[in-house]
């Protein structure tokens, strides 16, 4: 085919990220998102190594890192909130603990957004209902009751993927937890917070306070050990009942931040879990995103993996004349490694965060050098190849 009709799902991070790209490559894009409109706030994400190209070439350097958090760096305190240990923005070349490129996942949402609604038709309040395919195209209904047919359909629609479920089988076949549980909410900056993170870490349990753009407001949030999870992603009162119960007696600021619990306006609880398939793709179905590769929040990487996918996913699509077999194939094999160290990351972390005894870390065989090396790979070990010859209309016209 010369181009391709496109549906999207999920119009987060991965979504419109991808319609950016297809949209250059040639495609026709609609976006289609079960929220009404654009979810604000949100934990902060990082753009770390090669991701910042990514960005770069997305003509959208300047549009994100002005919303930034600007957060200059993190303090671990104790309990009385003495300072133990510091980081700074700055350190490992802006790719250390606190990132360089720090931003709210609702404001990278309204960039991305923002860069692409001229040109990419976006359905709000609607979903995919039904879903069959042929060889030549996908026949959707919405659960609104439109009903039409595309070439393609990309699943990026999270770790609780719809898309996924129908396609690819139940959830609990591809999500991993991870052992860990964590929970973020916007607060009223009554603390005299500035530019710098704030975390109090007690036994596998953390409390955090971190800056965001609006100085009148701060975002809480907490994490702590979870050996199962069985809370529904959808049951916000039973989320935060496990929230108060988890983190009672950590001390430092916690009782103030959960003095804010039932008024805050974006509560947000989750597991930390991973996404592992075999095939990111079922005939003229592909999946993006944490919909497909989740690292986990604790692998600082899920918003790189989400812009790095959506480059290569139109870039291989566009490159192998809108072909899926051979354009997800292509997608596949660029992708899977660098996801592969990013996941590989976030065990680790999660590891390393469960409070287990020191001998547990010895016996695990990891030096430094192998450590070193697979941050390299998670940050950088990825080709962007630039798609000479493929149809690209230049940067999208920002609306």
């Amino acid at each position: 085919m010369s181009s391709a009709k496109v549906l999207v799902t999920g119009a987060s991070i991965a979504g419109p990220a991808v319609a950016h790209w297809l949209r250059r490559r040639g495609a026709a894009v609609t976006v289609v998102e079960r929220a009404p409109g654009l979810r604000p706030g949100g934990q902060a994400v990082d753009a770390r190594g090669v991701t910042r190209e990514v960005i770069r070439r997305m003509g959208l350097d300047a549009a994100v890192r002005a919303a930034r958090t600007e957060t200059a760096g993190a303090h671990i305190v104790d309990a009385d909130g003495t300072v133990l240990e510091t980081f700074r923005a700055e350190d490992d070349g802006g790719d250390g603990y606190i990132s360089e490129i720090e931003i709210l996942r609702g404001d990278l949402s309204q960039v991305l957004h923002d860069d692409t609604r001229d040109g990419v038709e976006y359905v709000f309040g609607d979903r995919i209902a039904e879903l069959t395919q042929d060889a030549d195209g996908v026949d959707v209904t919405f659960a609104g009751g439109d009903r039409r047919r595309f070439d393609l359909v990309v699943g990026a629609d999270g770790l609780h993927s719809a898309l996924r479920a129908m396609v690819f089988g139940p959830h609990e076949r591809f999500v991993r937890h991870l052992g860990h549980v964590m929970a973020f909410y916007s607060v009223p900056n009554e603390f005299g917070l500035d530019r710098w993170l704030l975390e109090h870490q007690d036994a596998g349990r953390s409390a955090m306070l971190r800056p965001i753009r609006d100085a009148t407001r701060a975002m809480a949030m907490f994490s702590f050990v979870s050996p199962g999870f069985d809370v529904d992603h959808r049951d916000i009162e039973g989320q935060k009942r496990l929230l108060r119960e988890q983190v009672a007696g950590l001390g430092w600021l916690t009782p103030q931040l959960l003095a804010h619990l039932d008024d805050t306006p974006d509560f947000y609880l989750d597991q930390v879990a991973q996404v592992v398939l075999d095939r990111w793709s079922s005939g003229r179905v592909v999946l993006l995103g944490d919909a497909a590769f989740s690292s986990s929040p604790l692998s600082g990487q899920g918003t790189g993996l989400a812009l790095v996918g959506a480059y290569l996913l139109a870039g291989e699509l566009a490159a192998a004349g809108w072909d899926p077999a051979a354009g997800f194939a292509g997608y596949e094999t660029r992708m899977r490694p660098f996801v592969e160290a990013n996941q590989e990351i976030g065990r680790l972390h999660a590891h390393s965060r469960s409070g287990a005894e020191a001998e547990h870390d010895a016996d695990a065989g990891h030096d430094t050098e192998w450590l070193n090396e697979l941050v390299d790979r998670a940050l950088n070990g990825v080709e962007l190849p630039d798609y000479a010859g493929v149809p690209d209309s230049g940067a999208a016209v920002k609306g």
